[in-house]
């Protein structure tokens, strides 16, 4: 490839061997502590994407200042119109800066069960993958992408196929409600991305107990002496348990009369919630109920993979207990009908997976018999018996009920007709 490293040397030249093996897999300079499941995501996004994006924007060229937004946009401009002009950069870095990785980055693989060798454009801007400023923004833009994909392909997955349209004609359905939801929800994405990005930046830079393989050199933590190899599989459930548990009281902090009128009133808005609610959040409030997830692997350890298995496993069940399809009727699983107990009346069934902190916290609600059987699920009576309630515990919880409800405005149309 013209620009790459071996490219630079020319023709008959050899690389210069780095001691204990090849050079392109020598650690970088920060000499990397462990692991890490979000170096496995910023290699993806780095191999496909961004490196040619940071490439661009500030390349390894002394006629550009990254300083400079002129230039530097004058540049980029030039460079994502004309490729060439990308390699012309590449040249001028190799003359300036050496013959061999001029920004000092080697390469790395973020897991040793696979790699993606990275192209010349990684060696080409002034920003390398080990820079931590780079690493924040990257970081930052997949956070906010993943999150917003994820929650959009769910919900509206579940809404299409799972969530009961019916509950448009509960008498406590809003208007516009999944606008609404929606719009609380992608506004709050953003700013909880800005909040927990330090914690991906610590475990990428090598300051959490994510690992690839227990054997990993140097790597050691209690569990791992106490389990072993077991600990790949108990570290599902310990996750679970441990961010159950600890969700259980931050959300029933956010519940305090001084909390929560500023931070969860937000998602109490949605007495009959659909899908797309499910981080339809006060940034805040979303941050707060996310800490126990980002705070495990700085204390326990964490294998990358399982990692990112049960981060997405988090997103999928955020939806499911607000798909309002009540097929969980368990004395232990904290499933939809359980949290619709939630929405309903407001002070019972804090928990996010189980039932078992709200059982030992007195705040275990049963769910209604009638949400499980099919013919009075939706039925008059039902509705009228939540509402009842519903209305009682509004006045001592937020007092005046300032919710506007109606149903979706094709239905009132065709009401009206």
């Amino acid at each position: 490839h013209i620009g790459s490293p071996q490219h630079r040397l020319g023709p008959g030249k050899k690389k210069k061997a780095c001691a204990g093996g090849d050079s392109t897999r020598r650690r970088p300079s920060h000499a990397r502590l462990r692991a890490c499941a979000m170096d496995v995501v910023l290699e993806l996004f780095d191999a496909f994407v961004l490196d040619r994006v940071y490439a661009n924007l500030l390349p390894l060229s002394s006629a550009v200042s990254p300083f400079d937004p002129v230039s530097t946009i004058a540049a980029s401009l030039k460079a994502l119109v004309d490729v060439n002009a990308t390699y012309d950069v590449a040249e001028a870095a190799a003359a300036a800066r050496g013959p061999f990785a001029p920004s000092g980055w080697q390469y790395e693989p973020a897991s040793s069960w696979f790699s993606v060798p990275p192209s010349e454009y990684a060696w080409l801007s002034r920003w390398d993958r080990d820079n931590v400023w780079r690493q924040c923004l990257s970081l930052y833009m997949i956070t906010v992408l993943s999150g917003t994909v994820i929650y959009f392909f769910c919900a509206t997955l579940s809404y299409l196929f799972v969530f009961d349209h019916d509950t448009f004609k509960h008498p406590k359905y809003l208007k516009n409600q999944i606008r609404l939801e929606i719009q609380q929800a992608v506004t709050s994405i953003p700013i909880i991305a800005v909040m927990t990005v330090p914690f991906f930046v610590a475990e990428v830079r090598g300051r959490s107990f994510i690992y690839d393989t227990v054997a990993d050199p140097g790597f050691s933590h209690p569990m791992l002496t106490i389990f072993g190899q077991s600990w790949n599989y108990i570290q599902f459930g310990f996750f679970l348990l441990f961010t159950d548990g600890c969700i259980y009281w931050i959300h029933r902090g956010l519940h305090h009369p001084l909390i929560y009128k500023h931070l969860h009133k937000p998602h109490h808005k949605w007495i009959m919630p659909t899908p797309y609610a499910s981080i339809a959040f006060h940034p805040l409030d979303g941050y707060a109920q996310s800490l126990p997830y980002h705070i495990f692997p700085f204390i326990f350890p964490l294998q990358k993979f399982a990692y990112v298995a049960l981060f997405t496993f988090i997103q999928i069940w955020t939806v499911i207990i607000h798909d309002g399809e009540y097929v969980a009727n368990s004395p232990i699983i904290n499933g939809a009908a359980c949290h619709t107990m939630h929405h309903l009346y407001f002070n019972y069934n804090y928990g996010q997976f189980t039932t078992l902190w709200d059982r030992l916290g007195g705040s275990y609600r049963k769910p209604n018999m009638e949400l499980f059987i099919k013919e009075t699920k939706m039925s008059k009576a039902e509705w009228e018996r939540q509402t009842k309630e519903m209305e009682t515990i509004v006045k001592e919880v937020e007092g005046e009920d300032d919710r506007s409800y109606g149903p979706p405005e094709r239905l009132a149309k065709k009401k009206i007709q």
